[in-house]
């Protein structure tokens, strides 16, 4: 992220871009400030935007091929067209010669190394890997919002904004504005402030719904899944999430068996670094045989359901009761 802030900074940019990796808000924020800072604003005459697979590779050369009208670059823009994975060869080979006035970025979920397209993109231009960021970065990126702001919150704070809104940054940017317009003549934001204003994700209400089960408080169990149902989430969904956890759990607890450490059972998973602790954490409630007890239990309650055995409230609530008592 250094090296994209210094060619925004100093105007001196590479002709190709690559911004890739799980991290949406970055990515976005990247492409919009790149966009703006390579075309005089409202040039809409030497824009050009492709979404989505699919992309018509002759289309993309013939207008490649044409002078920027009155400026001095011509930029295409794609996003998530997979043409890292599949159908980028010829693009590939159309890089090595492209004009010097016409200026590509690219932004993808995920690419492939080996891919033709991704080692000319790496010869001729620039490539910038945007994966989620760790605790400590989201917690100096809060900081920073919060200061800018003119206000303070302690470190404890962040920490408990952090387990309540979840780490994808582009909620918590929105969650950050709400709570600064709440506290907007006061200069210090506290935990009742976030609770105030604050909405909880779903995933956290979930696990803390697996915390209480371990914990074997039942009505707090019980409760916390009786507001779902009050926020209209249907109860099929709400055990889909609570097996999901379940099986998340059983794969973070092997892995941990296998001595991976946080970062390697984070990329293992597919998880958050940040989620990954937690998990880590939650995994001690719990033996690997009653994990795999709950997942055996769940398809027994799915299939009764279906078949109209068991109502699908009710399976929730059986499964909630048996598991925390």
């Amino acid at each position: 992220m250094k090296s994209l802030n210094e060619d925004l900074k100093t105007g001196q940019f590479s002709q190709i871009y690559l911004l890739y990796g799980e991290e949406n808000y970055l990515k976005k924020q990247y492409k919009e400030r790149f966009v703006k800072a390579m075309l005089p604003q409202g040039d809409t005459m030497n824009y050009a935007y492709y979404e989505g697979k699919g992309v018509e590779i002759r289309e993309v050369i013939d207008l490649a091929e044409t002078l920027p009208f009155f400026a001095e670059r011509r930029l295409i823009v794609f996003e998530n067209t997979g043409l890292f994975k599949s159908s980028g060869a010829d693009l590939a080979e159309y890089i090595k010669t492209m004009p010097e006035t016409t200026y590509f970025i690219f932004v993808e979920e995920e690419v492939d190394k080996r891919s033709k397209l991704y080692k000319a993109v790496k010869a001729k231009g620039h490539i910038v890997e945007l994966p989620f960021q760790d605790e400590s970065t989201l917690k100096r990126w809060i900081l920073g919002n919060v200061r800018r702001e003119g206000k303070q919150i302690s470190d404890a704070s962040v920490g408990y904004f952090l387990g309540k809104v979840g780490t994808d940054m582009q909620n918590i940017q929105g969650e950050l504005e709400k709570l600064f317009c709440y506290t907007l003549h006061r200069d210090v934001i506290t935990p009742e402030d976030i609770d105030a204003v604050c909405i909880n994700q779903i995933g956290n209400h979930i696990f803390e719904m697996v915390n209480a089960v371990a914990e074997k408080k039942q009505r707090k169990a019980l409760d916390l899944y009786y507001e779902l149902l009050a926020l209209k989430e249907p109860p099929m969904r709400i055990l889909f999430l609570l097996v999901r956890q379940y099986r998340i759990l059983f794969h973070v607890q092997s892995l941990q068996k296998k001595g991976y450490g946080k970062k390697e059972i984070a990329a293992k998973a597919g998880l958050h670094p940040f989620a990954a602790g937690k998990y880590m954490e939650q995994t001690r409630y719990f033996k690997s045989e009653e994990l795999r007890a709950v997942l055996e239990e769940s398809a027994d309650l799915e299939e009764r359901v279906k078949t109209g055995r068991l109502t699908d409230t009710l399976a929730v609530e059986l499964f909630l009761v048996k598991y925390s008592s």
